[in-house]
């Protein structure tokens, strides 16, 4: 692995389970019964089911935590069931809820202990550690050397995806990641997770018991039952359009039209200019961009073109207001890889009548509106017909 590694040349490695089951003891039922199924390389695989049907159980066989009775599970074309246990986790990253950070470490530490155990050398190690900082959106200068106290919860969960990350593994296991935090942070959370896959790449595998959830971040999904049987695998818009059989229906639910607001990614539709400036610039220049397009507040971007906050014209009159632009730790923002349904939460709670879209690293992409969604919403509602061949 190079000393700075290519976060774009990153990519996940198939998983093959084959026939794998999983026996407490000879006499129960089995957690998991014979279960065969293929996460393709890159994609994300979300695990749905009741309680108790196995899902937990499939995924902490996969990195050994949980030892299979039989069967193989294939990493690529190595099964690791024959590898060293502990081995074999330095290499997949594990998310759990909560982060299950070590609270005597710092940030910096916890992300490092991984790379440690490899024997990476300490300059390598700290600049992994600042790079996934940056990766996740946490100042390196500013969330290095605290400690997990001082953190909320998101930020917490956060830090637990860099340190699942720092040793580049293709694999991702992510266990209920976001169910121990508020909706708000949990939908930022899902949109952070969206935008670091869409530049990374890995294979991940995660646990839910929210169907909405799968539906968000799954390229695929796998509904199970009893002793991980699958009921049905298959891309969203298939078990949303073509739901198996009623076991399967009743984890869609009601309002499967709504939930294909879902399925629409903010890079499918059109983005908008908003008047945008950077910190240190002309304020004068700023209000007359803004001015130029019927504008009464500008974006303002630091120096890698990521958002801060809004100014209005009143703001900018002030000759001194781009000196210095905190961060608005409250802005509206969605990614590219966000939902429309995502966007639209957040344009409720919007003074401005738009959000902000950002990139890969945070970067300013341009600004969606509240027309774009409706027209979007009433296409799924009333599809154009297939032109005739």
């Amino acid at each position: 692995m190079s000393e700075t590694p290519d976060t774009d040349a990153n990519t996940g490695a198939r998983i093959l389970l084959d026939g794998v089951t999983k026996r407490y003891d000879a006499k129960s039922a089995p957690a998991v019964d014979n279960i065969t199924m293929e996460f393709p390389a890159g994609e994300i695989v979300m695990l749905v089911g009741p309680s108790g049907c196995g899902k937990t159980t499939t995924m902490k066989m996969i990195n050994r935590l949980i030892e299979p009775t039989s069967g193989r599970i294939l990493i690529g074309d190595d099964d690791v069931t024959h590898r060293d246990a502990d081995q074999l986790r330095r290499h997949i990253g594990y998310v759990i809820q909560g982060a299950g950070l070590f609270p005597h470490f710092t940030v910096g530490d916890n992300i490092a202990i991984v790379p440690r155990l490899l024997k990476w050398d300490k300059d390598r190690i700290a600049q992994r550690v600042d790079e996934l900082l940056d990766l996740v959106n946490l100042d390196p200068a500013q969330y290095r050397d605290r400690y997990p106290r001082e953190l909320s919860g998101g930020q917490q969960q956060r830090v637990g995806v860099a340190r699942a990350l720092a040793a580049d593994p293709p694999v991702l296991l992510m266990d209920e990641p976001f169910g121990a935090v508020d909706p708000i942070t949990r939908q930022r959370l899902q949109d952070e997770l969206l935008r670091l896959q869409d530049e990374l790449r890995k294979t991940i595998v995660f646990v839910t018991h929210d169907f909405d959830e799968a539906v968000k971040l799954g390229d695929r999904i796998a509904i199970l039952t009893q002793g991980s049987r699958i009921v049905q695998y298959d891309r969203p818009e298939e078990i949303l359009a073509n739901p198996a059989d009623d076991f399967v229906r009743g984890f869609v639910g009601h309002g499967a039209a709504l939930k294909q607001l879902t399925l629409t990614r903010v890079r499918d539709v059109e983005l908008h200019d908003a008047a945008v400036t950077h910190v240190g610039g002309d304020p004068a220049d700023a209000v007359a961009a803004a001015e130029a397009i019927g504008r009464e507040h500008v974006i303002v971007l630091d120096a890698q073109d990521r958002p801060l906050r809004w100014l209005s014209l009143v703001e900018l009159a002030d000759p001194q207001s781009l000196q210095r632009v905190p961060r608005d730790e409250n802005l509206e923002t969605v990614s590219l890889a966000s939902t429309l349904n995502d966007a639209l939460d957040d344009m409720l709670t919007s003074s401005h009548g738009v959000v902000v879209v950002t990139g890969r690293r945070n970067v300013y992409q341009g600004v969606i509106r509240v027309e774009t969604i409706m027209d979007a919403m009433a296409e799924l509602r009333n599809p154009a017909p297939a032109e005739s061949s």
